[in-house]
């Protein structure tokens, strides 16, 4: 089961997983062989809900916090559980995936002057707000040909819940302030999905939400409600997917 815009075109998907399709990363612990079969599990119940991914499933990143982008193209080999190092993808060819667990997943549809897609994926924590990853996705788009992009902006922790030192957030605003927040019990907070609605628009895309707060939805994976109730980590994800027939 996961979350999904629809098809937004013939032949493409945008969607969000919760916690029904099972802990999707590598690095939080989990049992590699399981890890593997909720991946491809997850690409298999793609494939029957939309008539088959195309190439080799959905592309996944080794995801370390700042800005830097990789371009990616069905044809690249890679071996499972393997991928970029990056916290950002773009591709004209590939199914991709960012996962998160209360950071901003960003998942992006651009179209080049002929019509023709060019995708991102984003994995916007509040280091990579600082460190300015939307605009780097954002240029890294552009530079592979994209006129237009419409950006999805997922599930996340919100500015109510997600609480930071004072001096935290006085950095995060001085660098957008949209990122500016207070908690609903009246401490410092930062409002991640603001601000990278800010960057995106800064940028010139068009923006939509799917909506859900991680940490207060027990269906979708958070780090901050994991640490402080004792739960097994796992993350989520959004996509961006290609498939063999148009919906």
């Amino acid at each position: 089961m996961f979350w999904t815009s629809g098809a937004i075109r013939p032949g493409l998907r945008v969607g969000f997983t919760d916690s029904r399709e099972g802990n999707l990363a590598f690095h939080v612990g989990d049992d590699a062989a399981r890890v593997t079969a909720n991946r491809s599990r997850f690409d298999r119940s793609l494939a029957g809900y939309a008539g088959g991914v195309s190439g080799a499933g959905l592309r996944y990143m080794s995801q370390v916090h700042g800005a830097d982008v990789a371009v990616v193209s069905a044809s690249d080999p890679v071996a499972p559980g393997q991928g970029p190092t990056a916290d950002a993808m773009v591709t004209r060819t590939a199914s991709l995936a960012v996962m998160v667990a209360d950071c901003v997943p960003v998942v992006l549809v651009g179209s080049d002057a002929h019509g023709s897609p060019v995708l991102g994926v984003a994995h916007a924590g509040r280091p990579g707000v600082q460190a300015g990853v939307i605009a780097a996705t954002m240029a890294r788009l552009r530079a592979e040909g994209a006129v237009s992009v419409h950006a999805w902006i997922g599930p996340s922790v919100c500015g109510r819940c997600y609480e930071v030192p004072a001096a935290m957030r006085a950095d995060v605003a001085a660098v957008v302030p949209e990122a500016y927040a207070t908690t609903s019990w009246g401490t410092p907070a930062l409002d991640l999905p603001a601000a990278v609605e800010r960057q995106l628009r800064d940028a010139g895309a068009s923006v939509g939400h799917v909506a859900g707060c991680t940490l207060e939805t027990p269906a979708l994976y958070s780090h901050r409600r994991a640490l402080r109730d004792g739960e097994p980590e796992g993350r989520f994800a959004g996509f961006v997917a290609f498939f063999d027939q148009a919906l």
